[in-house]
């Protein structure tokens, strides 16, 4: 069976500056790859004719599917139609079903529409539209010389909703592509190396037709097992026996599985579930935990609230952090993170709490407290747990890794 080869065009200069972060070909690899297609290569270019126009051919000659997203807008720096038409030896014409889109569009939010509004609804007479229920600018899918050719918008709802309801749909048509299938194994606690030291003779004795990729970022590391197939349910049945033999190699560092895992969702699934509540008190991570906790819906049912003690008097007037303590340890200390995390929870009548202390940076450290020094504490009726962690000097990932370990504590806790 065919590989099928992509590539990803993003198209504009906003992208090239860094003024936006393109998020767009993350997913659409993404998602392309859910069907067998492989993204052999990502491309940026900005908003200059000629250069699209290059990157066009050379892409052509090299893959069977390019996906260009960005400068189908109405504006005079959106010049992707016209550079289309120019590689295509097409021009545009007005495509009415879109036109009475566009004008529906306008009218329903009683806003006039300009002449330059109704240029949406102008597409090359040779491409198939891919009709945007939610946005004005159609997608384009153009075939040539047995290469597929499709058209985007920038806007990532839009994009999101037509690859997802206009080109996968087609695609999975269009093309003869493998089975594939992924398992997502999420760590968190072990550094990728120090993962992949403890796992290595299982990784290196995975059958042929299974892969293993490592998915790192701050506090985390995601295993992704890949099984290309003919046969799902057998596939299924290895991929299962893998994650077995794998889960008493790491188990106390698996927190879940797939997808929609993240460890704070994961953490109010087991306090909904047993019908259980949280606080958090926060010094060195600022809120951060409070924000990842109610990213999730439904985690007022749970999370009661939080203070963010930044000051030795608010850890003192509202948790009943000891003047002592502080005064003899440190905010940044074993015995204040118990009080805090003791005070935050009889305050909020909560069955779980968190409490974090640390340096952030870049200053404040010293040679017994450098920066990146994090004390972190769960308390709850039966026990306190205690944790001191030293990471490095950035602030940002002090306050990240932080808040994703304090959560981690928590789900041992609760798991």
């Amino acid at each position: 069976m065919k590989t099928i080869k992509a590539e990803i065009i993003t198209i504009g200069d906003e992208i090239l500056y860094g003024q936006i972060t393109d998020t767009n070909t993350q997913f659409i690899s993404q998602i392309i790859a859910s069907i067998g297609i492989k993204t052999i290569r990502k491309s940026s270019v900005g908003d200059i004719e000629n250069d699209i126009l290059r990157i066009l051919f050379e892409a052509s000659q090299r893959v069977d599917l390019i996906i260009l997203t960005g400068g189908l807008g109405p504006t005079k720096d959106d010049i992707t139609k016209h550079t289309l038409c120019k590689f295509f030896e097409d021009n545009l014409q007005i495509h009415e079903p879109t036109l009475k889109h566009v004008t529906s569009f306008f009218e329903k939010r009683g806003r006039e529409m300009l002449e330059v509004n109704k240029q949406q609804a102008a597409v090359p007479s040779k491409a198939k539209v891919l009709f945007n229920d939610v946005g004005t600018a159609p997608g384009l899918w153009i075939e040539k010389n047995k290469i597929i050719y499709i058209s985007l918008p920038g806007v990532p709802y839009e994009m999101k909703y037509l690859m997802e309801e206009r080109v996968l749909p087609q695609l999975k048509i269009q093309f003869e592509t493998p089975h594939i299938l992924h398992k997502m194994i999420h760590t968190s606690g072990l550094g990728e190396s120090f993962l992949a030291e403890k796992i290595k003779d299982w990784e290196n004795n995975l059958p042929k037709h299974i892969k293993l990729a490592y998915l790192p970022s701050l506090g985390i590391v995601k295993l992704r097992l890949t099984a290309i197939f003919e046969n799902e349910k057998v596939a299924q049945q290895d991929i299962e026996k893998q994650v077995l033999a794998l889960e008493k190699l790491i188990s106390p560092y698996i927190f879940g599985y797939d997808e929609n895992s993240k460890l704070q969702q994961v953490i109010g699934q087991l306090l909904q579930k047993n019908n259980q509540t949280i606080a958090v008190a926060e010094s060195c991570t600022g809120g951060k935990i409070s924000h990842l906790i109610t990213q999730i819906s439904g985690s007022s049912n749970y999370f009661k609230g939080s203070i963010v003690a930044y000051s030795n008097q608010i850890k003192i007037q509202e948790l009943g952090v000891s003047e002592s303590n502080i005064y003899q340890y440190g905010a940044v200390s074993e015995p204040v993170i118990v009080q805090m995390a003791k005070g935050i929870r009889k305050k909020f009548n909560t069955d779980f709490s968190i409490a974090t202390s640390g340096i952030a940076g870049p200053n404040g450290g010293n040679s017994e407290k450098p920066v990146g020094t994090v004390w972190i504490a769960v308390d709850s009726e039966k026990e306190t747990k205690t944790h001191q962690f030293t990471f490095g000097n950035l602030r940002e990932n002090n306050i990240e890794l932080g808040s994703i370990y304090a959560l981690k504590m928590l789900f041992d806790v609760l798991y």
